[in-house]
C-alpha cells in the first residue's frame, strides 16, 4: 500500500481545489489529523478523521478511501464521511442597517458603525 500525505489527499478528494491551498492550511494548523495538528507530508489511512476550518465553517471527515490518482468529483465525494456540524452562517448585517423605515437619516453614529462594518 502506498504512502498518502494528509494535502495531497485533501486535494484529490476535492476539500480544497489546490494542492498548496491544502498545504498551507496544514502549515497554518488549522487541519488536525485524529485530534492532532500535522505537518503536510503526514500519512493518512481509512478510518482517520479529519478536522479542519474551511473559510468560517468547521469541517469533519472520515476518510474511507485512498484514491490512486485523479478521479471526478463523483467518485471524490464516495471517498469520506462527512461529519460536518449542521452550520449556520452568522448574520452580518450592522446593527444601523437595520432601521426602521421612514425612521429618517441615519446619525453620524449609526453612519460610522456602518462604515466600520464594510471595512471588515
Amino acid at each position: 500500500m502506498e504512502r498518502h500525505r494528509i494535502d495531497h489527499w485533501l486535494k484529490l478528494v476535492c476539500l480544497f481545489k489546490q494542492r498548496t491551498e491544502a498545504t498551507d492550511a496544514c502549515k497554518g494548523g488549522l487541519v488536525k489529523l485524529n485530534g492532532q495538528r500535522v505537518k503536510p507530508s503526514a500519512p493518512v489511512h481509512e478510518g482517520d478523521v479529519i478536522e479542519f476550518l474551511q473559510g468560517d465553517r468547521p469541517r469533519r471527515v472520515v476518510i474511507s478511501a485512498l484514491p490512486a490518482g485523479s478521479v471526478s468529483k463523483e467518485v471524490a465525494r464516495t471517498m469520506y464521511v462527512d461529519e460536518s456540524p449542521l452550520y449556520e452562517r452568522p448574520e452580518r448585517v450592522p446593527p444601523a442597517a437595520r432601521r426602521d423605515p421612514g425612521s429618517g437619516r441615519p446619525t453620524k453614529r449609526d453612519r460610522r458603525e456602518m462604515e466600520e462594518w464594510r471595512r471588515r
